[in-house]
């Protein structure tokens, strides 16, 4: 039962989308801060995270890779996506700034693939949490490359993910 439809915009090379999850805001935090539950819910549907090592901390990395596990996505079958995260900033329960790469399995950046500064902002609203994610692109042509990759709908399906998993954890 999903709490709330997902907000996207774009403004020239950021692109913000914003949802509310019914789960407090310290809950909502752990999810983005440790490896075991990354990995149940990270990533759309029909994908599943295989590699997840984390080092929670500002210089820290999460490297993961997500596999797709469905029959049904033909093409994508089987495919790996490597990615990594490098925490810049931590201010828990409130906000994480991080630098997302496309990588291969070693964890080296991915040549040509746009690069992302994030910030997830958590907002505590009445025992519930407003998720704010804002994505800097070096270029509005780097971020129209991620959305015809499918982003939005890949964010969509994470976050459904997330509010399912949220539910069946409390």
């Amino acid at each position: 039962m999903m709490t709330s439809k997902m907000i996207t915009r774009v403004e020239g090379q950021v692109l913000v989308t914003e949802r509310v999850f019914n789960a407090p805001r310290d809950m909502v935090f752990k999810m983005f801060s440790n490896a075991d539950h990354l990995k149940q819910w990270w990533g759309p549907r029909g994908w599943e995270v295989t590699v997840s090592e984390i080092d929670f901390r500002p210089g820290g990395q999460w490297h993961y890779c997500m596999k797709c596990m469905d029959k049904n996505q033909e093409d994508f079958f089987g495919m790996e996506s490597w990615g990594k995260s490098v925490y810049q900033e931590i201010d828990e329960p409130k906000k994480i700034v991080l630098i997302d790469y496309f990588s291969d399995a070693e964890g080296n950046n991915a040549e040509g693939m746009p690069v992302t500064t994030v910030t997830l902002t958590f907002e505590e609203q009445d025992g519930k949490t407003k998720l704010i994610n804002r994505g800097v692109y070096v270029s509005e042509e780097a971020l129209k490359t991620v959305m015809d990759m499918g982003m939005e709908a890949g964010i969509t399906q994470t976050w459904d993910r997330l509010e399912e998993y949220l539910a069946s954890a409390q």
